[in-house]
């Protein structure tokens, strides 16, 4: 508000330019103070907002109503010329869900700020299909619904967080039916608003209490069949982004099958109702305790056929000649041993003896060649006892020529040696 201050007639020449120069000694005119509210205000551009019909009262060529948010308790009030509203196709009434072009008005002369309906739309269920479908591709996007992001269920929940809403059928359904599946799970409920516009804030605060706490292994959001227009919460963007961004997996149970509300996709596990929801987050005790008898018969079997298959094993092993009878490997070795011995004493007894037979025909072949031998037969060996020429002593005479007459000789013979002497000779004839 730094404008120039309009100064009324009468009043003080010096009027501060802006709100923070006023003062108690200095204050301004109300008519300038609403002046300025009055052109601040109708400088804001006309909005279209969304919104609940809560109110609707005709006065002559006007109307009032009161718009309602439809995820939060504020409200709005408005007023309207009949003449937009008798251009509406299907009558607004009480409850309908619109879209309107609101244009503030600041009434200079009562105050009042007054928030005029320029124009209004009835929001169809068309209308509102369209919207969710666009959301959904625009989440679908950012990959809040991939399944990578989508975290696994544990396969036996100590216990479960349950949102549904006050004394529901859903609640019921839930309850009941995992109780059948498993007596000895544990819920922790929160009851909320599952429609209207309270439904948003109370679903988002009671999945963040759950979601902290430590002892909640899934989170179940269930809640019974319904129009469109009450199935909105579960599509609305920020209750999405909640779901999303919590640790603990969450299970949408939303409606009947035929219902696909947003939070479906970004739910770790979809159930198709409530009662799906009970049977998907537990196992079945029955058949679980069958599963284990299974096993049980299954290892018993196993461990009956391994004991088995080991005894036999052993039973072959002991029955080997070597565990029956240890001490006839021991004699078969000492046969061994005791054959080789013979044949070893044999052999060497065999050779001795050979080697005996070829000593005594060595000794006769040399005794045979023996010198002696030769003088046993009658022969002699003459040499020269010693010569005219000196170094022929010792010599034996092979030739007639080597003593002539009158050479002293030694005459060798087998009984021993005597003297003779050359009385010359003459050269043997050749036979």
């Amino acid at each position: 508000m730094a404008e120039n201050a309009t100064v009324p007639a009468g009043g003080p020449t010096t009027v501060p330019a802006t709100a923070a120069d006023t003062s108690p000694d200095n204050p301004w005119p109300l008519q300038l103070l609403s002046q300025k509210l009055k052109t601040h205000i109708e400088r804001a551009p006309a909005a279209w907002v969304e919104g609940q019909v809560i109110e609707l009262n005709r006065r002559g060529s006007s109307a009032f109503l009161t718009l309602r948010d439809v995820d939060a308790e504020i409200s709005l009030p408005a007023s309207i010329w009949s003449k937009v509203l008798d251009r509406q196709e299907t009558p607004l009434e009480r409850g309908s869900r619109v879209v309107a072009l609101l244009k503030a008005e600041f009434w200079l002369k009562t105050g009042r700020l007054n928030m005029s309906v320029k124009d209004i739309r009835p929001v169809g269920l068309g209308d509102l299909l369209a919207r969710i479908e666009r959301l959904r591709h625009a989440l679908a996007a950012e990959g809040l619904f991939a399944e990578s992001r989508k975290k696994r269920l544990p396969l036996l929940p100590h216990r479960i967080g349950l949102i549904t809403g006050r004394d529901s059928d859903a609640k019921k359904d839930v309850l009941r039916n995992a109780a059948l599946r498993w007596p000895a799970v544990e819920f922790e409920v929160r009851e909320v608003a599952v429609q209207g516009n309270t439904a948003v804030a109370q679903i988002i605060g009671a999945l963040r209490e759950l979601d902290s706490r430590p002892d909640v292994d899934v989170i179940v959001i269930a809640r019974g069949g319904g129009a469109l227009e009450d199935l909105l919460p579960f599509s609305n963007e920020e209750l999405i982004r909640a779901v999303a961004g919590v640790l603990t997996p969450v299970v949408s149970a939303i409606g009947h099958e035929a219902d696909r509300p947003i939070l479906d996709d970004v739910a770790d596990l979809r159930a198709s109702t409530p009662t799906d929801a009970a049977k998907r987050i537990v196992p079945e005790v029955s058949e679980e305790l069958a599963r284990v008898r299974q096993a049980e018969a299954q290892l018993h079997r196993s461990v009956t056929q391994l004991v088995a298959r080991e005894s036999d094993r052993l039973a072959a092993l002991r029955s080997r000649p070597v565990l029956a009878s240890p001490e006839g490997m021991v004699s078969a070795r000492a046969d061994d041993v005791e054959r080789l011995g013979r044949r070893s004493t044999a052999a060497i007894s065999a050779a001795v003896t050979r080697a005996a037979d070829q000593l005594v025909h060595l000794q006769a072949q040399v005794r045979a060649l023996s010198p002696q031998q030769t003088l046993d037969r009658g022969y002699a060996v003459v040499q020269l006892a010693g010569g005219k020429a000196p170094g022929t002593e010792g010599a034996v005479v092979r030739h007639p020529a080597q003593v002539p007459s009158g050479t002293e000789l030694s005459v060798r013979v087998a009984g021993g040696r005597f003297g003779a002497t050359s009385i010359g000779g003459h050269q043997a004839s050749g036979a």
